[in-house]
C-alpha cells in the first residue's frame, strides 16, 4: 500500500537550522475542522476497538499474569504530549517487573542514535512480551488514551520525560501536536531509522496531515501489526 509523498515546504527561522513551523502558517491556521473531525473519528474508533477487543484484553492478561505472577498486567509510564504535557501511558506489559531499574544497566547497548533508547535482543522482554510487542498488541491499550483525549490514533509518538530532555527547539516541534498510537515514521520506517530521521518524518506528517492520509496509517498499520517482522 503505497503512501502519499509528503511535502518538502519549510521555513527556515533560524541560520543553518530548518525548523517546520505547523500552527506559523495559514495552512494550519486552516485545519480547525481536520481536528475537530479527527478527534470524532479517534473518539469513535477507540471507543468501538475497546469493546470489540475487550476478549482480546482478558485472554492477554491471563497469559502475562501465568509467566509472571509477579508483575501486573498493564504498564502505565509518564509521556510527554502536546505541548509538553505529561501523562500516563498504558500498555501491556512485556517486561520483567523490575524492567526500569535494570535499564540504567542496558544504556550503554542502545541500539538507536539520538533521543531514544531501543535494543533488538532486550534481555529485559518476556517471552510473552515478545509476541506482544512483535504483533504491537501490547500498544492496544493505549486505545484508551486516545478515548479520553491524551493521544490520538494517528500522530507522533509520546516520547519519555527523559528524551525530552535531550531535545533541540527544532526536536520539540513534533510536541506541538496531540501524540498518536501510530504514525507516518512507524508504517514507513519502524526502527530502522534514528532519531533525527524520525524527527524530520514526524514533522512532515504535521504539515501534510489530513483525515485521507490518517486512515490510510491506520489500515497501514493494521497490516503491519500481522505482518511486520521490525517490531522491538
Amino acid at each position: 500500500m503505497s503512501m502519499e509523498k509528503l511535502p518538502d515546504d519549510y521555513e527556515a527561522v533560524m541560520p543553518g537550522t530548518t525548523f517546520y513551523m505547523p500552527y506559523g502558517t495559514k495552512q494550519m491556521q486552516d485545519k480547525t475542522s481536520y481536528l475537530v473531525t479527527k478527534r470524532l473519528l479517534d473518539m469513535i474508533l477507540s471507543a468501538i476497538g475497546l469493546i470489540v477487543l475487550l476478549p482480546l484484553f482478558v485472554v492477554v492478561g491471563i497469559l502475562i499474569k501465568l509467566e509472571d505472577p509477579k508483575g501486573t498486567v498493564f504498564f502505565k509510564q509518564i509521556r510527554v504530549g502536546k505541548n509538553e504535557k505529561t501523562f500516563y501511558m498504558y500498555k501491556f506489559r512485556s517486561m520483567v517487573s523490575n524492567a526500569e531499574e535494570l535499564k540504567k544497566d542496558l544504556m550503554a547497548l542502545n541500539e538507536v542514535s539520538g533521543a531514544m533508547f531501543k535494543i533488538k535482543n532486550d534481555p529485559r522482554i518476556t517471552k510473552m512480551g515478545k509476541f506482544l510487542r512483535k504483533t504491537s498488541i501490547d500498544e492496544i491499550p493505549q486505545l484508551w488514551n486516545v478515548l479520553i483525549g491524551d493521544m490520538s490514533l494517528v500522530g507522533p509518538r509520546p516520547p519519555l520525560p527523559s528524551e525530552v530532555e535531550q531535545y533541540s527547539d527544532y526536536d520539540k516541534q513534533r510536541l506541538l501536536v496531540t501524540p498518536g498510537c501510530t504514525g507516518y515514521w512507524q508504517v514507513t520506517a519502524r526502527n530502522s531509522v534514528g532519531f533525527e530521521e524520525m524527527v524530520q518524518m514526524d514533522l512532515k506528517y504535521i504539515q501534510a496531515r489530513s483525515i485521507w492520509l490518517d486512515l490510510k496509517i491506520i489500515v497501514k498499520t493494521a497490516f503491519m501489526m500481522i505482518f511486520s517482522r521490525d517490531a522491538y
